[in-house]
């Protein structure tokens, strides 16, 4: 790769900002899941549980060990950072426990859960930008006026190592450990996580391979490194938004490069999916940028050298997106299938229809009956039924049984 080499940390680094950390950090669990092994090919894969951590997600890490670096003058003019979400939450938290005033600028369409919790916390939250460059543009202007320290939610040394931490935790709990599959937004946790990982994997003579997992609709590490150097991408939109950024950090930017062995990207579709499968085996809530590494699981992304660690990087979810992500999970599952049925018009031709999905244990959940589409025959009417299935096998069979009883069958699997 090219570029220059990037800053070197020492093991000794990440576990003495470990000590500050835990003032405020938890340990979180790391389970285990039968279910993700087999589908890995591996005896085990676990999930670090930075959904249940504090603020309810890892991001309070870097955030505490940045604020408890700063000076007393420093800390006398207050903190300020943009954020939609976990960063804004860990900022505010370390900032309450530190007695530091923080002032966090969010989007004006931040979801209520996330703007509610970073107010509790006791920060000034200012709502400023339709997007995120605007709210990023008000802060810095805000830094400007004030002389307030700004917090990088990424691209800062202190952030770096309060993020490694979870490395640390997870190998100290699991040393058999041999891949590490981490999310990459900006790259804070990737560059922390795998640069840590390293130092202890070489300490006991041994390596471990780390895998980068991105949304492919913001995937910017992939092209900087091409370039040699981070550059800025046209983002599309992504309900993985805490790892929506279009240009990785300067100092993330070669830690990711030479610590990170592969970058893979996921889709919207894979990420919804593996939210419906945390929640349904591990009972476990993961926000879409935490379910990133579960996603590339899944999607058949990942090759796997033995055990297998992946983080649940946070678990802030909006109730309303949950529930339109669980909905969207699993009509990409085809657990919710949208069938198109062209049918005579003719009496009795519903009933048929239905008792043929009933006849496979298939459960119809929405019925639209039109004659009126222009592209119809005159005679022929189309029933749109959405139904729910056991998965993939099971949706065939149901398509099987109407399109075996003579009926023209159309499958969509979205709403």
């Amino acid at each position: 790769m090219t570029g220059e080499p990037a800053r070197e940390y020492t093991l000794e680094d990440f576990e003495s900002v470990a000590e500050v950390v835990h003032r405020v950090a938890r340990n979180t669990p790391l389970e285990s899941s039968r279910h993700l092994a087999e589908i890995l090919g591996v005896s085990k894969v676990y999930l670090k549980c930075e959904n249940l951590q504090r603020t309810g997600a890892y991001k309070l890490r870097g955030a505490y060990y940045r604020l408890s670096q700063l000076t007393p003058e420093e800390k006398a003019r207050g903190v300020v950072a943009a954020s939609a979400g976990n960063h804004a939450q860990g900022v505010a938290y370390a900032a309450r426990e530190l007695g530091v005033k923080a002032t966090i600028f969010m989007p004006l369409g931040v979801a209520l859960p996330k703007l509610q919790a970073t107010k509790r916390y006791g920060a000034d939250v200012v709502l400023e930008g339709g997007g995120f460059d605007d709210t990023l543009a008000a802060a810095l202007a805000f830094v400007e006026k004030t002389g307030a320290i700004f917090i990088s939610p990424f691209d800062h040394e202190s952030i770096i190592l309060g993020q490694g931490t979870v490395a640390l935790e997870m190998l100290d709990a699991a040393p058999e450990i041999e891949t590490i599959v981490v999310p990459i937004g900006g790259g804070g946790l990737a560059s922390g996580m795998a640069s840590a990982a390293k130092l202890v994997a070489a300490r006991e003579g041994r390596t471990i391979r780390v895998v980068g997992v991105q949304s492919e609709n913001t995937a910017s590490f992939a092209p900087s490194i091409a370039a040699g150097e981070p550059v800025t991408i046209e983002t599309k939109p992504t309900i993985a938004d805490g790892i929506a950024v279009a240009r990785p950090g300067d100092l993330t930017f070669g830690l990711v490069r030479d610590n990170v062995d592969e970058i893979v990207t996921v889709s919207d579709d894979d990420i919804a999916r593996a939210i419906v499968v945390l929640l349904e085996r591990t009972k476990l809530v993961v926000e879409p940028a935490g379910a990133a590494g579960v996603a590339a699981i899944l999607a058949g992304k990942v090759t796997a050298s033995g055990v297998t660690a992946t983080i649940l990087s946070g678990g802030n979810i909006d109730p309303l997106l949950l529930q339109r992500v669980i909905g969207h999970g699993l009509a990409a599952s085809s657990r919710y299938l949208k069938l198109r049925i062209l049918l005579p018009d003719v009496p009795g031709q519903l009933v048929r229809t239905a008792s043929i999905v009933a006849s496979k244990n298939a459960n119809v959940i929405e019925v639209i009956h039109t004659r009126h589409a222009t592209d119809l025959p005159i005679s022929d009417v189309e029933l749109e039924l959405h139904i729910e299935t056991r998965g993939v096998e099971h949706g065939q069979q149901v398509v099987g049984a109407l399109r075996d009883a003579g009926y023209t069958v159309r499958v969509g699997q979205r709403y």
